[in-house]
């Protein structure tokens, strides 16, 4: 009877130190959620119900946005490195949601032993792709690696397994004086076409031109042939969205980072061909914009002076299950512009709201500025 009795606790106990892991490890991955002020959470599980949203989606910050569903099901979201609070540094923070709305930090995409070396400089602005039969079924991850006042800032690339990394940091693309851009940062990878016709294009420059260049989809990191500029001094940030048989052009304008004094706003111009001519609403070519205000171009998004001021730098359009399309992007909060102290980094936290098409093709967001009340949230199922 002793022994029966001694074997059945053996077997419990040995059941409760397989699960001892486990349990760590959602422990673990609980800790990892943290408010707006560095305290740490655990966010309610998505669901189909979460028909209502209101901005912003997470805190403290999520600067320079750039999303991707991946084939797990879930949504990533990554963010320019940043202090969250006192001793939290974030190399390329990484979220995720089912549905959008909600966001849970997972992990950064670099620790300080794995961030990328070949220049001295923060990551900023990152980009995800996804896998690929030509990039062998890999996450890749641009970045840019400068700092304020770099005279030789650059753009890197990063590659996992995983959308969640870790990433192995595979080096350079290019930088100021490879590419004869000056400010080299603020990258956009896209591919068009389909069979012969199929081509991979790099877009990148801050303020000094916007240029685009063909990049090998293999490697993803090759360039082929000549660079040639699409727009001008007057814009960074540029993401380009295939919609109705156009390609419009989006691009960020004017002071990113002061606070409450943030002047940032987002335009859109549109084109026949992915290479350009990119032109306003009123039909000018942007690559004559040249001022740092962007003056000239169509607006697409701008701060309302009262709640949020330097929505901007957005990430990746998406469509949800009902054809509804979404825009993430950054913008400061009137209320809590400063991550930690005053005057410090600018706080960017992350937003998002529905792009209309207007009955002339246009894309335009309600107001013309981030909302602030509750808004229908995008649909998916999160079962599939």
């Amino acid at each position: 009877m002793r022994s029966k009795y001694m074997k059945k606790m053996k077997r419990i106990i040995l059941s409760g130190l397989c699960l001892l892991p486990v349990t760590l490890m959602l422990f673990a991955w609980a800790c990892t959620n943290g408010n707006e002020d560095g305290e740490l959470i655990w966010n309610d599980p998505p669901t189909s119900a979460d028909t209502i949203y209101q901005n912003p989606l997470f805190e403290p910050d999520l600067a320079d946005p750039t999303v991707i569903r991946a084939a797990d099901g879930w949504f990533y979201a990554y963010g320019t490195q940043n202090a969250w609070a006192q001793g939290v540094n974030r190399i390329t923070p990484i979220v995720r949601s089912k549905n959008l709305v909600k966001w849970e930090y997972v992990a950064d995409a670099f620790t300080s032993t794995s961030k990328p070396s070949w220049h001295d400089g923060g990551i900023w602005a990152p980009q995800i792709t996804g896998p690929t039969t030509e990039n062998g079924g890999l996450y890749y991850l641009y970045y840019s690696n400068s700092k304020w006042g770099d005279s030789n800032p650059g753009i890197g690339v990063a590659k996992s397994p995983y959308p969640y990394g870790p990433f192995e940091d595979v080096g350079k693309v290019l930088d100021t004086q490879s590419s004869g851009v000056a400010n080299s940062i603020d990258q956009f990878f896209i591919t068009t076409g389909s069979g012969r016709n199929k081509k991979s294009y790099f877009v990148w420059g801050s303020f000094q031109g916007i240029y685009m260049q063909e990049i090998n989809a293999t490697d993803m990191k090759t360039l082929i042939g000549s660079k040639f500029q699409i727009a001008g001094r007057g814009f960074e940030g540029s993401y380009i969205y295939p919609h109705g048989g156009k390609f419009w052009y989006f691009a960020s304008s004017n002071s990113c980072c002061e606070g409450p004094d943030t002047k940032y706003y987002l335009s859109v111009a549109r084109a026949d061909q992915i290479t350009g001519p990119y032109k306003t609403k009123n039909g000018v070519d942007i690559k004559t914009i040249n001022d740092f205000s962007g003056a000239g171009s169509t607006k697409f998004l701008e701060g309302d002076g009262k709640t949020w001021v330097g929505p901007g730098h957005n990430a990746e359009i998406i469509e949800d299950d009902h054809g509804r399309t979404f825009m993430l992007y950054h913008a400061v909060s009137l209320a809590k512009p400063w991550l930690i102290n005053a005057g410090g980094a600018t706080r960017r936290p992350l937003l998002m709201d529905e792009v209309l098409w207007g009955e002339d093709g246009w894309p335009y967001i309600e107001g013309g500025v981030p909302s602030s009340t509750k808004k229908t949230a995008p649909y998916f199922d999160v079962n599939n």
